[in-house]
Order: structure tokens, then C-alpha cells, then sequence
């Protein structure tokens, strides 16, 4: 079957939901027939429930505020330990709520232990790698290790790219994509969603205006089955809504490569 773009064998948001959440994805992302407002259920691909010294008890009242019947939790590891927790702390938090959380596994991959750290927790129940944020090119050797244990474990990687800072040469990416075809990459922040438009100035974190077709991420999600988008914070909110002319068919064309997150620091949902 072909999809809007014209790609055979898209790989689908429930396939590589299923291999995060097990067979709860099947319930999780429910048919269009199936879904209504008494079983939908909603996933979070994108949150830090420690953030800014927020409390396990202010997180969980917050995804239930809204509804939220399954959170990815994403640690913290290196500068970020500080700000949003560590490893231990989130299998922690999930294993206090196992029916609300799944977690993901961080390390830096410019330390030594990196690649023990991630492996070790996924071996204790983490998921998937990420939020992979450090002071690294996207194609550094540092995390060509970490796409390799990613590839060997069959867990995926969620990338925060932004131009100068993390995760940078977002331009050469789609080779990182050929290399590794069966490992899922879900790219997020900034210079990811800046790249819908052709016409990017990579200083600009947050462009307005008309979006020129023909952007990187764009083709990436069109072109690479292990590709998708994770549309929270505020970079995923300002792509979709900046050009009220392309958003909407941009959702369209690559809703199988979606997924919605929220990212968000606050305390009581509001």
C-alpha cells in the first residue's frame, strides 16, 4: 500500500508504538472505528516528571488532569541531571505507577560508561533511548555507539536536534538513517521542526511565515519507514501552526509518522 507521498511499506505509529509499549499500543492507538470518548486512550511521548523540582504526586495529577492514559518518561543524564533527574529516579517513578508510566534510558554519550549505562537499564525495563540531548554532531562516533546498541537491543532513539548545540548536522542525519534501517529514530526541538520549511535560517529557533515546501524533515518522514516526529513543546506547536496553509496537510500526509507529546514543566496541567 502506498502512502500520500508515494512510499511502499511505511511503517506505521502503531508498529513502532508496539514496540515501545507492548501489546498495550494495540489499545492505546485504536482504530478510527474503534475510538470514541469512552475508550479512547491518549499517549505522551514526551515528558520529564521531575523537571524544575517538580514532585512523582504533582506529575501524576497533572497527566490526569488531562486525560493522559500512558506517559514515556524521558531522564535526564550529564548537564541535564541536574534539571530533570536521572535513571534511577524514573524506573522509580514507574515502577510506583507500572499502569501509567513506560520509561526510556539516558546516558551521555561522550562518557566512557554511556553505552553500559543505556544497556543496563534497558536490560531493568527501560524502552527506548532518549531524550538523547547532548553537545554532540548527530553523526559523531559517540552516537554511532549508541545507534549500534539501539539496533542490537531493538529500542528507539529520540533526538533533540537544535543548530550549534545538540545533536548538530541535522543535514547529515539522512545518512544515519541508511545506515541503521532498523532502528526508529523520533525527532524533536527545534532545528528538527524548523526544517519543515525549504527556507530555514538555522539561527531562527522559532520561525513564522509561510512554510516553502521541500524541507529537510519533510522528506526525511516521507522517505525513511525508521523516521517520525515528536510534536511536543513548543517547536512541534509552532511548526504545525505557523502557515495555516500547509500544517494541516502536513498532519495529513505523515499522520502514521506522528506522535503527540507535551513536554511540559508545570505543575497543575493548566
Amino acid at each position: 500500500m502506498k502512502n500520500p507521498m508515494g512510499v511502499k511499506n511505511q511503517a506505521t505509529r502503531r508498529e513502532l508504538l508496539q514496540g515501545i509499549l507492548g501489546a498495550a499500543a494495540v489499545a492505546i492507538v485504536p482504530s478510527a472505528q474503534a475510538a470514541s470518548d469512552e475508550n479512547e486512550r491518549i499517549l505522551d511521548i514526551h515528558t520529564h516528571p521531575l523537571w524544575r523540582e517538580r514532585t512523582a504526586e504533582q506529575f501524576v495529577e497533572h497527566q490526569d488532569f488531562h486525560k493522559i492514559t500512558t506517559s514515556i518518561l524521558l531522564p535526564g543524564a550529564g548537564w541535564m541531571s541536574d534539571q530533570i533527574g536521572l535513571n534511577r529516579a524514573y524506573a522509580e517513578v514507574r515502577a510506583r505507577w507500572p499502569e501509567k508510566f513506560i520509561h526510556f534510558a539516558c546516558a551521555d554519550p561522550a562518557e566512557s560508561s554511556s553505552i553500559d549505562v543505556l544497556r543496563g537499564n534497558v536490560e531493568r525495563g527501560a524502552r527506548g533511548f532518549g531524550e538523547m540531548k547532548f553537545h554532540v554532531a548527530a553523526d559523531s562516533p559517540e552516537m554511532h555507539r549508541v545507534y549500534k546498541l539501539a539496533e542490537e537491543l531493538s529500542v528507539p532513539v529520540l533526538i533533540h536536534f537544535q543548530y550549534e548545540t545538540y545533536n548538530t548536522g541535522i543535514r547529515r542525519f539522512e545518512q544515519v538513517l541508511k545506515l541503521y534501517p532498523k532502528v526508529n529514530f523520533l525527532g524533536h526541538a527545534q532545528t528538527w521542526w524548523g526544517n519543515i520549511s525549504a527556507d530555514l535560517n538555522p539561527t531562527d529557533m522559532y520561525p513564522t511565515g509561510k512554510v516553502k515546501p521541500g524541507g529537510l524533515t519533510d522528506r526525511l518522514l516521507a522517505d525513511y519507514p525508521n523516521m517520525y516526529g515528536d510534536l511536543s513543546a513548543g517547536s512541534g506547536l509552532n511548526a504545525m501552526t505557523r502557515d495555516p496553509d500547509f500544517g494541516p496537510d502536513f498532519l495529513h500526509r505523515h499522520q502514521r509518522k506522528l506522535i503527540w507529546g507535551s513536554d511540559c514543566d508545570c505543575r497543575d496541567g493548566k
